[in-house]
Parts: C-alpha cells; sequence; structure tokens
C-alpha cells in the first residue's frame, strides 16, 4: 500500500526513543561474531610476550601438527602485503614500516608474529601455544619522557634516538604577552594513557570468492568506505573487487577509527585458503593491541595581568606515540594545540609538540581526540591561576570569555569559532547548583574538617570533521534519499554509526521535510556495496556533516516532487503541503504515496525530468564546528580513606540545535562516565619493561554504575551557521567537559591544604598519601 503523507507535527526537536533500540536490547542484533558462513575457519594470532625483542627464528611444526589446523602463516608469509597505514602527515614525522605480522623484530608486546588458522576456534588457540618463536629480548622504553633522553633504548633501531616528529606553533605575540604579564602560572600536566575498552573487542571475517575474485569484510569499524579503500591497497586488489560491510559495532569511541593489521591479515589467509575467515579479539589481546588514547605529558605556562586578564600561553606536548602509527597517531597532539586557549580571548600561542616512539601499543583516537588533552590543561591552569590571584575561578573565566559579539572569532592557533555565548552555560550551572550558597557551605564544611571541593570546567570543541582541507581523507560527508514506489523511504548514508542514533536522527529530518512517519523510513550504512561512499563516524561529525548531506539530498526530493506534482494537477502553481502536493489555484492536490508510485510507473515525466525519486548529495562544510558548555562537579574527599565522592554533577551544553534532546542527553551522560574514569580510576599502565599490567578488567578499573552520580544536564541552544540544521555535535561533549571540573573540584576541597594540582587518575591512595605528607603538592 502507498504511504500517504499527511502528518504536520514536527518531529526535530522531540525526544523519540532510538529506533535502534529494540534490536538492540532483545539480542536480535548481528554483531561480526554473531555471523556465521558455511565453511567457516578461525584464526589465532601469536603475539610476542616481549616488548622488544630480535625473532631469530620461528618454527610452525608443532601447530600444523595439530588436529583441524589447516594454515599457519608468519612475517615471511606476508611480505607481499602492505603495511599498516598511517594518514597523517607532517614535517619530518618518522613512519616505521610496520608489517602485519613481524619479521625481524617484536617492538611492543603484543605485537602479531604468528596466525594460525583452523576449523574450529578453539583448536586454533590451542594450536597457536604450540608455535615455537625463538625470541632474543632486548632493552625496552615505555616512559615517555625516558624514551627522549640521550641513551634511550630505540624502539626503532634505523633512526638515532626516538623521537617519531616535532610540530611547533607560534600564533600573536607571545613574547610580548609574557614580558607585560605580572604574573606566569606554571605546571606539568599529564592526561595519563587509557584504554578505551569498547564492550564489543574487534572482530573480521573474510570471505574470499575465487569466482568472482571478491572479498566481503565485515569488521568492526566506524570508517566502513575508508578501510575499504585502504585494505584494497595493502591486498593489492581494486577496492571495487573488496565489499566492506560493518554491522552492529559495539562501542568505539575513536578505537574503531582505524585501519588495522588483521583485517588485511583476514583478507590474506582467505585468499590463501580460499575458505571464510574470523578472528575475534579477546579482552586481553584487546587491551594489549587495539588502540590506546591520551599518553599526553604536557607543560604549561600562562601569563596574565594582576587584574585576571590573561594574556598568552607557552605549552609543550610530549605525546606518548607508542611503538608505531596508527592511522591518526601524530595528528591528535595537534587538536591538543588548536584548543590550547579554551574559549579564552587571548590570542597569543606557541606550542611545541615532540612525539615519542615507546615500546607500547600505539595511541590514536580516543572519545575527544586531543581536545579533552586541551581542555583538561587550560582549565587546570586556569584555576592555578586563579588560585595564585585569589580570585573566584568562576570571576575569572567570566572576565576571560570570548564575547558574544566576536564571533566568527579568529583564535591565536588558526581556528575561527562558529558561534556561541560562553558565559550562558557558566551562569545556568551556577544558577542549578546553588554557588554562592554552595561557596557558604563549603567554609562551614572546612571549619568541620570535612574536605569539599566545587571545579567548574568551561569548554569548547572543534568537531564536525570537518573541511577536507583539514583532513588527512576528505571531510565532507554523503546521503541519498529515495522514495520507493510505495511511497517508504530509504536513506542511505555514508557516516557509520554505531550508538550515536543517527537512524532515529535522519529519520527525524527526513520525515519532517517530506511528512511521513518515522516507520515509513529505513535509513542505511555501513556496507560499501549498498552505500555510496562516504568518510565516516569520528569527531561528533554524524549529523553536523552526514546530517546536512541528508538534508540537502531530501530537499531534491522535494523538488522532484513538486515537478511531478505539477505534471499530474496540469498546473505550473503548486506547492508542497505536508508531502502532498498542492494546487494553488484550485486547491486540488495528489499525495505523497500517489506522487511515489507514479514517478516510478513513468507514464507522465516532467519536461526535462527523470523516472523516479532519488536524490544524492555530498556535503562539504565550510568550517568545523564549535559547541561549548560548562560543567561544575561538587566532591567529598574522605580525609581517613582519600576516596572521592562526586555529591553533585551539573552539566550544561551547547550542541547547536537539538535534532532529539533524549539522545543528546545519552551522548552526554556517556562522556561524564568515561571522563570520571579518567579523573578518578582508569590509567593504562605499562611497567619499565613495556609489559601491560593493567591487561585486564581485573587491573583496570573502568567506572561501575554505583560510582557515577546522578547527572543534572541542561542545554542552551546557539545554532551553527556552518550546515542547515544548525547542529554542532555532541559526542564528545561529556568526556571533554568532565575531567578538569572532577580534578578542579578534588583540588579544591584540599586547596586550604596547599594543594595546587594533583595528575589523574584521582585514586584513593594518591589522595591518602597526599594527606598523610601534610597536603603539600
Amino acid at each position: 500500500m502507498a504511504t500517504t503523507a499527511s502528518r504536520t507535527e514536527p518531529l526535530v526537536g522531540k525526544g523519540i526513543r532510538r529506533q535502534e533500540d529494540p534490536r538492540l536490547i532483545t539480542g536480535t542484533a548481528a554483531y561480526v561474531d554473531d555471523i556465521e558462513m558455511p565453511g567457516m575457519h578461525y584464526a589465532a594470532i601469536v603475539r610476542s610476550p616481549h616488548a622488544a625483542a630480535r625473532i631469530r627464528g620461528v618454527n610452525v611444526k608443532p601447530a600444523l601438527d595439530h588436529p583441524g589446523v589447516v594454515a599457519v602463516f608468519t612475517g615471511a608469509d606476508v611480505r607481499g602485503v602492505g603495511p599498516v597505514p598511517c594518514a597523517a602527515a607532517l614535517p619530518g614525522l618518522r613512519v616505521p614500516v610496520h608489517s602485519v605480522l613481524a619479521t625481524d623484530r617484536a617492538y611492543y608486546c603484543g605485537h602479531a608474529v604468528a596466525v594460525v588458522v583452523a576449523t574450529d576456534r578453539y583448536l586454533a588457540r590451542d594450536a597457536a601455544d604450540l608455535v615455537e618463536v625463538e625470541y632474543e629480548p632486548t632493552a625496552a622504553v615505555s616512559d615517555p619522557e625516558k624514551a627522549l633522553q640521550p641513551g634511550a633504548p630505540p624502539v626503532h633501531p634505523e633512526w638515532p634516538d626516538n623521537v617519531a616528529f616535532t610540530h611547533h606553533h607560534d600564533g600573536g605575540e607571545v613574547d610580548k604577552a609574557f614580558a607585560e604579564a605580572d604574573v606566569v602560572v606554571r605546571k606539568r600536566i599529564v592526561s595519563q594513557r587509557l584504554i578505551p575498552t569498547a564492550i564489543e573487542p574487534r572482530g573480521v571475517i573474510a570471505s574470499w570468492n575465487s569466482g568472482e575474485k571478491t572479498i566481503t569484510l565485515y569488521t568492526s569499524t566506524q570508517i566502513p568506505h575508508l578501510v575499504r579503500s585502504l585494505v584494497a591497497g595493502m591486498l593489492g586488489i581494486g577496492e571495487n573487487r573488496l565489499r566492506v560491510i560493518a554491522p552492529e559495532v559495539g562501542g568505539g569511541f575513536g578505537s574503531k577509527l582505524n585501519v588495522y593489521a588483521e583485517e588485511a591479515l583476514m583478507g590474506f589467509v582467505s585468499m590463501k585458503i580460499g575458505k571464510p575467515v574470523k578472528w575475534i579479539e579477546s579482552r586481553r589481546e584487546n587491551y594489549l593491541t587495539t588502540i590506546h588514547g591520551r599518553g599526553h605529558v604536557d607543560f604549561y605556562e600562562l601569563a596574565a595581568r594582576r587584574d585576571g586578564t590573561m594574556l598568552g600561553m607557552k605549552l609543550k606536548i610530549i605525546q606518548d606515540c607508542g611503538a608505531y602509527h596508527q592511522l591518526l597517531t601524530p595528528a591528535i597532539p595537534t587538536l591538543s594545540v588548536l584548543m590550547a586557549p579554551g574559549i579564552y580571548r587571548f590570542r597569543n600561542v606557541r606550542a611545541e609538540i615532540v612525539g615519542a616512539f615507546t615500546n607500547c601499543v600505539p595511541t590514536d583516537a580516543y572519545r575527544g581526540a586531543g581536545r579533552p588533552e586541551a581542555t583538561h590543561g587550560i582549565e587546570r591552569m586556569v584555576d592555578v591561576l586563579a588560585t595564585e590571584l585569589t580570585m573566584d575561578p568562576a570571576e575569572i573565566r567570566f572576565k576571560n570569555f570570548v564575547r558574544e559579539d566576536e564571533f566568527p572569532f579568529q583564535t591565536g592557533t588558526g581556528l575561527a569559532y562558529d558561534s556561541g555565548n560562553y558565559a550562558l552555560p557558566l551562569r545556568n550551572a551556577m544558577e542549578i547548583v546553588g554557588y554562592k550558597s554552595l561557596r557558604e557551605e563549603q567554609r562551614i564544611s572546612r571549619g568541620e574538617g570535612r574536605l569539599m571541593g566545587i571545579g567548574i570546567s568551561t569548554y569548547g570543541e572543534i568537531c564536525g570533521m570537518g573541511p577536507s582541507s583539514a583532513m588527512p581523507a576528505g571531510g565532507w560527508e554523503s546521503g541519498t534519499v529515495r522514495v520507493e514506489p510505495s511511497g517508504k523511504v530509504t536513506v542511505l548514508t555514508g557516516v557509520s554509526p554505531h550508538g550515536q542514533g543517527e537512524e532515529t536522527t535522519f529519520a527525524q529530518i527526513v520525515a519532517d521535510e517530506l511528512g511521513v512517519g518515522l516507520d515509513d523510513i529505513t535509513v542505511l550504512h555501513g556496507d560499501t556495496s549498498a552505500v555510496q561512499y562516504g568518510i565516516g563516524t569520528f569527531g561528533s561529525r554524524g549529523t553536523a556533516v552526514g546530517g546536512a548531506a541528508v538534508y540537502f539530498a531530501v530537499q531534491d526530493i522535494k523538488a522532484k516532487l513538486k515537478k511531478f506534482g505539477a505534471t499530474m494537477l496540469d498546473s505550473d502553481d503548486v506547492s508542497l503541503s505536508a508531502g502532498d502536493c498542492v494546487c494553488n489555484k484550485t486547491g486540488k492536490r495528489v499525495g505523497f504515496g500517489e506522487i511515489a508510485a507514479a514517478a516510478y510507473r513513468g507514464l507522465k515525466i516532467p519536461p526535462g525530468g527523470e523516472p523516479g525519486l532519488v536524490a544524492t548529495r555530498y556535503f562539504e562544510p565550510s568550517n568545523f564546528t564549535y559547541p561549548f558548555g560548562a560543567h561544575i562537579a561538587v566532591t567529598q574527599v574522605d580525609p581517613d580513606t582519600g576516596a572521592v565522592e562526586i555529591t553533585r554533577y551539573i552539566a550544561v551544553d551547547d550542541c547547536g540545535r537539538i535534532i532529539n534532546p533524549l539522545l543528546v542527553a545519552g551522548q552526554v551522560h556517556g562522556g561524564i562516565v568515561q571522563a570520571i574514569g579518567q579523573a578518578l580510576y582508569e590509567h593504562g599502565v605499562y611497567d619499565e619493561d613495556g609489559q601491560l599490567i593493567t591487561g585486564e578488567l581485573m587491573d583496570y578499573a573502568v567506572p561501575k554504575a554505583t560510582m557515577v552520580p546522578w547527572m543534572e544536564c541542561s542545554n542552551t541552544e546557539t545554532p551553527s551557521p556552518v550546515n542547515p540544521l544548525g547542529v554542532k555535535g555532541v559526542g564528545e561533549a561529556g568526556t571533554i567537559g568532565c575531567s578538569p571540573a572532577v580534578v578542579n573540584s578534588v583540588v579544591d576541597a584540599l586547596s586550604h591544604r596547599g594543594v595546587t594540582h594533583i595528575d589523574m587518575p584521582l585514586t584513593p591512595e594518591k589522595i591518602w598519601r597526599i594527606l598523610q605528607e601534610g597536603g603539600k603538592q
């Protein structure tokens, strides 16, 4: 039956539950490991137990003799497979050649050395233990500062030191700003290594069709089209011979914004054995070999006048790159430089990045990707400055915010902030929390021996990635809207959502434009043979860029609807009303479903037109988008144990125009929880020999529900001029705004005891030791 468009009540702006959720919560969704194929084989990977070692020999015969084993491949077998790609480009960047299997050296614990293929996954895993690798361990280095010291063990002997790259930025008149300053505050601030811990580890299935000479690759990824292009290049086949499908993806957080060795390796294996092959990562493998995040050691200097006016900043970032570069490893800290001044007016910024090779798994994009590090640094420094000047931390922020009449605001790092009212979220948050009365309560509590803190964080972020000129692999996005003959609507998007909810928000956008119901719309993504080429989901770009492409495509559909309707009504004076086409003179109308059926029947084609109702658009944004907000954390510190309790948490975020407030709240909640993890619990720790000692969930402290406070969330809405929807993005907001609010709060709780800074994570032991030592830090 043809769809009749008659709904007039707008859906954009309503809190509608995700269309995706029923299949996810009933267990009927299909992830990579749910997919089975006839003749499926299974792969297990032999990994180096050493962080640095020469490989003297590999004996695969014991594994080959094991029941069910059909093949074992080593580094010598895969020399024809291209190296893992790095898309980032910086002057002087050193890019190690990282093969899909190690050949003569292993340079981090978990480095893949061989792959065993068997008819059963357990047989494959057992046989992997039978591969005999002769290692000659060498000295390792796991600390980025030590890695840069003269005489440090070389991660890659072909270079004289462990400097992966350097990057320098100089904006404004930094020397003049510091010369004129009344005060300069300095701090060393660490943003520790984090392990993304997606609920679904990585997984790959490759299936070679020898007749068609094609491969189908199922992979848990955020960027299916880019995986297709890059893996095809690694395998030496045309990308039109490779189909990539991203089924349900159980979390990514940036860790699946990548091309991994195993994706090309499974393609190679399937081509060799002529059978489909599946590899599913264990949690231990996930922690050892999937990228980590953060890994910063930052040195800040902030110059200001006595009245609190900030004048300029000097910043040195030491970035722990790990043992080699994944897709964006060197690019991530450059985002920290871009957002170094936060949302403050000073334009004098000097920044230097030194990337350090270490014998650890590489770092790369993790929720926020360079922006949380920048925000944590500037927001800690603002509090340090406020303490130095005995100013209220809210007062000093209000004094330095970019003003409403200054947009678009040109920063000292080369950005143009699109729109904003930076003071409003902070005013709202202070009103919600009762800031003045809280300060009085804090004064009283200190007299009673209680350690209560109030922490403020105000943030801005660069997202809606972004203009192609600023991106390593294109910043545009694609969208197709197809009205079927029945009047049902199919949307195909080049982004690849995996929890962000675009199956719902894109349907809301299209439903409002066409006047159809949500249930009449299907949103498809993640299959490179079904969906036109797209860039993918990362950097809070899904709706800001992908949604804009869909919006423009649906405008083309509306134009086609009018042309077909005008032909059917024999009138040039027509308009659309809730999807129907109406003759403005006679009031006659033809329904949405009637037009759809007629467009495919093709009996009356508009002059210069063509049959069908399909439109594809590509949206290239002119700028990034810049969400912002204010978070306030209230904490109590137990003086006997050092344990931190967050007693209240307020978040006021501005992500531009809100399509679905329910999904916005969900994104903010998730981001805050991950940032609380960084602030209080999580730390990816390597020992001096490069062994990951937080390699399991028994040792890596991901927050549990009982560790998370009730979150009081609200929004302001400042539309972005960059896209027609006015949206900015919200996927990383909570992660960026939260950690400095929590740390500022705990430092505030201990400030009367002489504490001025504590590096994350603020574990009870760390706080307890500070208190035992008299509070000086």
